[in-house]
């Protein structure tokens, strides 16, 4: 905008314009400078208009690392194996962040704030360090009071591994009393499973992890008896009515995946529950293993099993032999109590193991893991039916929690499940025993007639650490072991 000038101006007031114009151009302003001649005056109306390049200032909210915390046992490493968020994404408290997975389980980590994911550390399949961070989270002022230092928890009293951490597909869902109970007694909530609506954890559920990990006995529940339904009112029958047919429930078909050839070599890095198996079975190598083989004739319990199974259906219980199997163990192992214990690194003290905390090995698409069942010595057939399926469901989803896969102190190995007969099983240390179960058999066999009867056989294959086990104990124990089952009425006798 051109300047209007009058040429009786003063050359000082000219000057001044002059100067005007150059620090317009120079700074990127427009300015607008008139001079208005008035008789006798001369006047400079500062009428300008600047045009700056407008700056807001936004309060920047804090970013904080979400660090790893500590799994326990002795855990230093993980390998992520699933992102639930990328960049960018908002989350909420308890949201779930990834899934990692240690030597031990697999662990759903979830987010302690409400924010907004700014950055990932690692990809998928990289192996992350216990106290470094996964995630970067742009969080709300009023979230963060001062500065806060991320400390590694250790496992027994980690608040954060209570209520960030739990098993993957489980929502932790609890009361804050229910999580100040947890806490008193360091239980983690992502191992119970709870009753309530929808899931969520109930102060009784706490109660039975206790007395379950303690041997505790609690006061009994009202006992709520199992009526049968019933009986369906009979219709008349006209010409249109036809029988309703008993449909048998479809099961689906386990898809096997093609095999794709390359032709070429592959190498990749052992992790996981693979570098568990590498880390223990190494170990292993140090006992030098006992083996015992023998036959139990199951056809008793195979009829037992047969007048149950309905029963326990109509609890919502699958029953198979391995309740039968796991507790005429817990009751031999009364007696011998040598096949459950542990030896010490020096081989110089024998620890006796008062709970029958009886492991399975179950072949999942993790690899091979050996869940247990805790004091087992106090749990009826019932309740060990129960407990196993609880297991199952969770060792086939992948969601076995590290309470549940480690605190074993005996071990039966189902190889008959898959179709084997005979095996060599490995000691799990510190464990100095293990049973192979092999399949059940229909085979001829002589009864006390001398006749040729049917018989459901199965075979059984022992390993015992032979630095404390001989071979007479290990016998002995297992011809009790197959008395039990054989004639499974002796065992109510022995029942607790």
């Amino acid at each position: 905008m051109a300047a209007v000038i009058t040429v009786r101006a003063p050359f000082a007031l000219m000057r001044r314009l002059v100067s005007l114009r150059l620090h317009k151009r120079c700074c990127s302003k427009v300015q607008s400078a008139c001079l208005v001649y008035h008789p006798h005056s001369y006047s400079l109306i500062a009428g300008q208009q600047q045009r700056f390049f407008r700056t807001s200032y936004v309060a920047a909210r804090p970013v904080m690392p979400f660090k790893l915390s500590d799994i326990g046992e002795g855990i230093m490493e993980v390998t992520v194996k699933e992102w639930y968020v990328k960049e960018g994404d908002k989350v909420s408290q308890f949201d779930s962040i990834c899934e990692v997975q240690s030597d031990k389980a697999s662990v759903t980590i979830t987010s302690r704030y409400d924010g907004i994911i700014r950055k990932l550390y690692y990809d998928v399949d990289s192996i992350a360090l216990v106290g470094t961070p996964l995630v970067d989270i742009e969080t709300d002022d009023g979230q963060v009071e001062g500065p806060q230092e991320d400390v590694v928890e250790t496992p027994a009293m980690s608040h954060e591994e209570h209520t960030h951490q739990e098993i993957k597909g489980l929502k932790t869902q609890a009361t804050p009393a229910v999580r100040r109970l947890a806490m008193e007694n360091t239980i983690k909530l992502s191992e119970i499973v709870g009753t309530g609506k929808d899931g969520r954890i109930l102060k009784e559920d706490i109660l039975n992890f206790i007395a379950k990990q303690t041997g505790a006995i609690l006061p009994p529940s009202p006992f709520q008896e199992i009526c049968p339904p019933p009986p369906a009112s009979v219709a008349p029958s006209t010409p249109a009515a036809k029988p309703r047919e008993k449909t048998t429930p479809s099961v689906p078909t386990p898809v096997i995946p093609k095999p794709v050839f390359t032709g070429k070599d592959r190498t990749e890095p052992i992790k996981g529950f693979q570098k568990a198996m590498v880390r223990i079975m190494s170990a292993a190598l140090k006992i030098p293993h006992f083996g015992y083989k023998d036959e139990v004739d199951l056809s008793q319990l195979v009829r037992l099993r047969s007048e149950l199974k309905g029963l326990a259906e109509s609890r919502g219980v699958k029953l198979s032999y391995m309740p039968f199997f796991i507790k005429a163990a817990s009751l031999s192992l009364l007696h011998f109590p040598i096949l459950n214990s542990s030896l010490d690194e020096n081989c110089t003290n024998i620890t006796y193991k008062a709970a029958h905390n009886i492991g399975l090995a179950m072949d999942t698409n993790q690899g091979l893991l050996v869940p247990n069942v805790k004091n087992v010595q106090m749990l009826s057939v019932f309740e060990l039916a129960v407990e196993l399926n609880r297991l199952q469901t969770l060792g086939t989803s992948g969601q076995l929690g590290t309470v549940d896969l480690t605190g074993g102190t005996f071990t039966l190995s189902n190889i008959g499940s898959i179709g084997g007969t005979y095996a060599k099983p490995v000691i799990l240390p510190p464990e100095v025993a293990i049973g192979a179960l092999g399949k059940i058999q229909v085979l001829p066999r002589f009864n006390h007639k001398d006749e040729v009867v049917k018989a459901h056989i199965m075979n059984v294959s022992w390993s015992a650490d032979h630095r404390i086990i001989d071979g007479a104990t290990m016998c002995r124990f297992s011809n009790m072991w197959r008395s039990y089952l054989e004639n499974p009425a002796t065992m109510v006798l022995d029942l607790k």
